[in-house]
């Protein structure tokens, strides 16, 4: 029933005046529910005007659907304890707005006679909490890409180093004209494969988001051929073999950069990782399945503990074997660039048999 009791008396016209050019809603309801007045906002947000609502309407009619939702605040603050809580309502014109809203219980006696209600729209600072949210993603995500993009120039720059410094010795310590020359043909592969990586990475730094830098179509055959190139001088110095069994046909869209430091680093570590009982075998390997690209590194190396290391496997800084020479750093950038360009990579490995890494491309 609509609870009778009215105001001790009545609002005037200023008082009127007042609330209708407060934006919140501001409204008084009594113990029944009732309401007893309301501002000219409540037209705005339910469509209703302070005649059709004062001593005409309950709360139930006016919330309709959100009664079930604010029916525990409702009862709180009948209970005689302020209550605030956040609510989203549609208004009249379907736009969707946020509410802060309050219920304060007033009391008489140590009777609550009915509630105050202020609700304020707070719709402007949940749209600048949410860009704030989203600014701090984007930097924490830039932050980590910068990172990332260091790293990468690090390991690239490092492998061309190596490699430049011991083909050095090794023209250095030549002793016949033969050897002078193979050795000279090595540094100007590793020369020319050095400039494009620049210009590669130079590309990276141009962009504004490093994940999102615009791929390229590659030839994956051929990468695989570039980095067994680069690595010539490890792969003769421990009598490794790679097999390339890509079919030279094979492309995808790539980021170059990437996909260099990425067949880098996992050939890098195959060879690095190689069982001393047997000589280093690597076979790289490519095949559509279920829609997807399958890149496959495969060795016949050390292998991992799994079950030991596998959810730490591209951590950063984690290492699984103690060669002096392993940071825990280039798995790490492994994964960051396949899932960059929208990739996956999985591990299958055992220890003493070998590790395949196997990278997931989107067809």
């Amino acid at each position: 029933m609509i609870n009778t009791l009215l105001p001790q008396k009545p609002t005037t016209t200023f008082e009127n005046a007042v609330a209708d050019n407060i934006s919140a809603m501001l409204a008084y309801w009594d113990n029944g529910l009732v309401c007893r007045f309301a501002n000219a906002a409540y037209q705005k947000w339910f469509g209703k005007t302070r005649e059709e609502m004062v001593n005409r309407i309950t709360m139930q009619e006016l919330l309709g659907q959100l009664f079930k939702e604010n029916l525990p605040y409702i009862m709180g603050v009948l209970d005689g304890k302020a209550q605030t809580f956040e609510r989203t309502i549609a208004l009249p014109s379907g736009e969707i707005r946020y509410s802060l809203a309050n219920y304060f219980p007033d009391m008489s006696d140590g009777e609550v006679k009915g509630f105050f209600v202020h609700v304020a729209d707070v719709t402007p600072i949940k749209q600048l909490e949410r860009e704030l949210s989203f600014t701090n993603q984007l930097v924490g995500e830039q932050n980590t890409r910068l990172l990332n993009f260091a790293n990468t120039v690090s390991h690239n720059f490092k492998s061309y180093s190596a490699n430049l410094e011991t083909m050095i010795e090794l023209l250095d310590a030549a002793t016949s004209e033969q050897e002078r020359v193979k050795m000279i043909n090595y540094l100007k592969k590793i020369s020319k494969g050095f400039s494009q990586t620049v210009y590669d990475l130079n590309e990276i730094a141009k962009a504004q988001n490093l994940s999102t830098a615009t791929p390229e179509k590659i030839s994956l055959h051929e990468f695989v051929d570039k980095s067994i190139e680069i690595l010539r001088v490890q792969i003769t110095t421990t009598n490794a073999v790679i097999n390339n069994l890509v079919n030279p046909a094979t492309t995808i869209y790539a980021n170059p950069a990437y996909m260099e430091s990425i067949l880098l680093n996992l050939l890098t570590n195959a060879i690095k990782y190689r069982h001393p009982g047997r000589t280093p075998n690597i076979d790289v390997t490519a095949a559509v399945i279920a829609g997807e690209l399958v890149l496959t590194i495969k060795d016949n190396g050390l292998g991992i503990d799994m079950k030991k290391f596998g959810n730490q496997l591209f951590g950063l800084y984690k290492t699984f074997h103690k060669n002096t020479d392993a940071n825990g750093v280039g798995l790490y950038i492994v994964k960051f660039q396949v899932e960059a360009m929208g990739a996956r990579i999985t591990v299958n490995s055992a220890l003493g048999e070998g590790t395949a890494f196997s990278i997931y491309f989107k067809v």
